[in-house]
């Protein structure tokens, strides 16, 4: 590639960002209008069928026949005059991306077509699934698999240049019953710690309230120009550069995070937020990252169910818009060597009753609740760290957690210094040295602490926030309803174990009792909660001094899944059967080993065909020149296009020798694959380093990272 194609597309770019501008103010959007929510389906049906609708969703029993078919002429009405034509039962198969398969409202009646949607077209569907991983859940010569509306997800519309789609979130599971999806186990997750709950709070005396469980995902992605990417074939085929020197200048100087936002950006931004806010996806907060071109989108705060197929859409949403604007959007957790990767930051929280049981609050009784419930997440978290790092696996997070930019494979609780020193005052009834009385849960009040009561800890994955745990592991390109059906499974374990105690309690003496008991739990979990820099040398040495483990990689985090007390526990509370759970394992572990392989094989590629010719090339012109300065008895520069020849030489054919060591690895060993890809990277990144710039054939990261 020569220097002019390599070159040509920063005059373009630069023509772009100069006649981007806004057109007059946004248009206004009716937020959710593209939404079948309760309040749009109570215009379009009946009030008895509404009611009855409503009561089937409070209940969790099945609609009727005929309900379900008012309200599928509800929605079949709705959705053509908004313009759609088609249907499709949206789901979460275990590949990690979303499927769909339209189906026309069109059907033929005594020869004649008609447009039909009917309840059984709302209510199941009967997708192909040979294709679909399934962990040996079924064979691939039984095609059938199931939808199932999901009615507590509404119904919305995707819109297209020619037309619009109606897209009913639905389950997707065998024809044994068996779930072949990421929203089942999540249903069923909810379903679990709404009863636990339940349970707690009623040795509290709370009467019966509704559960709520909260997710506010916070998304991170990288924007660069389309002409770049196109003439990044590892970009195409894995999503991240395994070439690439660092440039000058990356991130060193802090500038780039909260900064302008430069206008081709905003309008971007802008033509998103509009997009999601027609889905109903309350797009929040906007701005730039840490590293260049990287930035960050928030949420407000959703039942989480919902908000997991939100942050899928607010993915897809990402990617188109960047398409129509000339850009891609890459949501791989490391697309740049040595530049911040991206994750996404899980904002979890509980409520019961309409009160977060995560907030302090303002009397003794609401801090017994929430010291309970604070002191059960952490024995959470304590016996189930190996979950919570295993439903954040994946060969892209292996390149960000722990590398000094996000929370490290090792699980860890942030309190803060307020709360830990509340918590060390239950436990050792002193604080700061000083001899005072024991904290009395239920008794004394917590001192009065604003609602965000400690600081944020990037270095940590599991940090408390002030009303709500963050879990900051998650890779961007992951889906959220992992990490929460591990979080929602494993609190509902440690409320029904705290419950079990706290119901032989005498109402005499309740309080005391639960203080001892809490310390108690405290004393037993303490060794999770690190206030520190995870990001240091000490803290790996100090987590294996207290027993905690450090899971770098893939393969040792999904050992977790395969844990027989780890399978009871699921299988106990109905998320995961045995074979389910069993069948995660094996997907997770074959798509980590593919994407290895992927990247193996692309590297090996283009390091023949277009990294070493483009050394070859640069060492024969720098040979001519030898050779012409020496015909012309020229001496001066000689030495140095000597060296440079025996530098060029000298690293084509380590090149040589490390393209063949990566072929000769076995596709079966995903950790030697890694190793050997490293290394090949180092030659190339070195050879990048030497060659002459106008033959190096793959854009640089200082035009990918800067010229956006």
């Amino acid at each position: 590639m020569s220097c002019n194609n390599r070159q040509e597309p920063i005059g373009e770019i630069a023509r772009m960002r100069h006649a981007a501008s806004f057109e007059g103010p946004a248009p206004d959007i009716e937020f959710g209008c593209d939404v079948f929510d309760n309040e749009t389906m109570a215009k379009y049906v009946s009030k008895e069928t509404f009611n009855r609708t409503q009561e089937a969703l409070e209940s969790g029993t099945p609609l009727s026949r005929e309900t379900a078919d008012d309200v599928a002429q509800g929605m079949y009405r709705w959705a053509t005059e908004r313009g759609a034509t088609h249907f499709t039962h949206w789901f979460l198969p275990l590949n990690g991306s979303t499927a769909e398969k339209h189906d026309a409202f069109l059907e033929i009646e005594n020869g004649k077509a008609i447009m039909k949607f009917s309840g059984k077209n709302l209510i199941l569907g009967e997708p192909d699934a040979s294709s679909f991983p399934s962990g040996g859940l079924r064979s691939t010569f039984e095609a059938r698999g199931c939808t199932a509306w999901d009615p507590t997800s509404p119904a919305f519309i995707k819109r297209h240049g020619n037309g619009a789609t109606l897209c009913i979130p639905t389950a997707f599971f065998s024809n044994t019953g068996d779930a072949l999806d990421r929203k089942t186990p999540l249903l069923r997750s909810l379903q679990a710690l709404n009863a636990s709950t339940r349970r707690l709070m009623k040795c509290f005396g709370k009467p019966s309230g509704k559960v709520t469980v909260s997710l506010g995902a916070e998304q991170e992605y990288f924007l660069i120009d389309r002409q770049y990417y196109l003439r990044r074939p590892d970009l195409i085929q894995t999503g991240r550069t395994v070439f690439g020197a660092a440039p000058a200048k990356h991130q060193q100087l802090e500038d780039h995070y909260f900064g302008s936002i430069r206008t081709r950006i905003l309008n971007f931004m802008t033509e998103v937020e509009r997009d999601l806010w027609r889905l109903g996806i309350p797009a929040k907060t906007r701005h730039n990252e840490v590293a260049p071109c990287q930035f960050e989108l928030a949420p407000l705060f959703e039942e989480v169910n919902l908000a997991c197929d939100h942050n899928m859409l607010v993915m897809e949403v990402l990617r188109q818009t960047a398409e129509r604007n000339g850009l891609v959007c890459l949501l791989h957790e490391k697309p740049f060597n040595g530049i911040n990767g991206s994750g996404k930051h899980n904002n979890w929280s509980i409520s019961y009753d309409g009160r977060n049981l995560l907030n302090p609050g303002d009397n003794p009784g609401e801090n017994a609740v929430f010291l309970t419930v604070l002191c059960a997440v952490i024995e959470a978290v304590d016996l189930h760290a190996d979950l919570l790092r295993a439903s954040v696996a994946g060969a892209g997070n292996d390149h960000r957690l722990g590398a000094h930019e996000a929370p490290p494979a090792i699980v860890s609780v942030y309190l803060g210094e307020q709360l830990t020193a509340v918590i060390e005052k239950l436990v050792t009834g002193s604080e700061s040295g000083h001899k005072e009385s024991r904290l009395k849960v239920g008794v004394d009040a917590l001192p009065a602490l604003p609602k965000s009561i400690t600081d944020r800890n990037r270095t940590s994955p599991f940090a408390f926030t002030g009303n709500k745990f963050e879990f900051r592991a998650p890779g961007s390109s992951q889906s959220c309803s992992g990490p929460n059906v591990i979080i929602n499974t494993i609190v509902a374990e440690a409320f029904d174990r705290m419950a079990q105690t706290l119901e032989k309690f005498d109402p005499e003496d309740f309080n005391d009792r639960l203080t001892t008991h809490l310390r108690k739990t405290i004393r037993s979990h303490r060794r999770i909660i690190f206030n520190g820099d995870g990001y240091t040398e000490d803290w790996i040495r100090e987590a294996e001094k207290r027993g905690l483990a450090n899971l770098p990689t893939t393969p040792a985090a999904l050992a977790a899944l395969s844990d027989d007390d780890n399978a009871a526990m699921f299988e106990k509370y109905g998320v995961f059967s045995r074979r389910e759970l069993a069948s995660r394992a094996e997907v997770f572990a074959a798509d980590y080993q593919r994407r290895i392989h992927i990247e193996a094989r692309i590297a090996r590629e283009m390091a023949a065909t277009m990294i070493r010719p483009a050394a070859m090339r640069d060492l024969d012109e720098t040979l001519h020149a030898i050779r012409s300065a020496m015909d012309t008895n020229i001496s001066a520069g000689v030495k140095a296009m000597v060296g440079h020849a025996d530098a060029i030489g000298a690293l084509v054919d380590e090149l040589e020798v490390r393209i063949c060591d990566l072929k000769s690895c076995p596709e079966d060993d995903p950790r030697g694959t890694t190793v050997r890809m490293a290394r090949l990277r180092e030659t190339v990144d070195a050879i990048e380093k030497l060659v002459a710039d106008d033959l190096w054939p793959l854009p640089k990261y200082r035009e990918m990272l800067f010229i956006c």
